[in-house]
């Protein structure tokens, strides 16, 4: 009735899956209490950016409530987010779209 079944008979089958997290964006949100050279100075400090690309993404801020500062992985947009927070920066992380 049954066949018995040697190793031979049976095979594996395996596949590589590498899926990749899509990149998420660290935001920083206008506000009414932090002067423009303190956001400036505050990017320039967490992310390493020269005056002038902090300058810019201030402006975006002040001008339109918001800017995307930095784009990668979700660890290190997390670790962005909680730094501009301790800096009292209104900021947040999202998924890229």
């Amino acid at each position: 009735m049954f066949e018995e079944m040697t190793s031979s008979d049976t095979s594996t089958l395996t596949k590589d899956v590498t899926a990749l997290d899509v990149p998420w964006n660290v935001i920083v949100f206008d506000d009414p209490v932090n002067l423009m050279g303190y956001v400036t100075h505050v990017l320039m400090k967490v992310f390493g950016y020269t005056e002038g690309r902090a300058a810019t993404l201030m402006m975006e801020v002040h001008d339109l409530g918001r800017s995307v500062v930095w784009t990668g992985e979700r660890e290190k947009a997390e670790f962005y987010a909680q730094q501009l927070q301790a800096y009292q920066l209104k900021s947040t992380i999202e998924k890229t779209e």
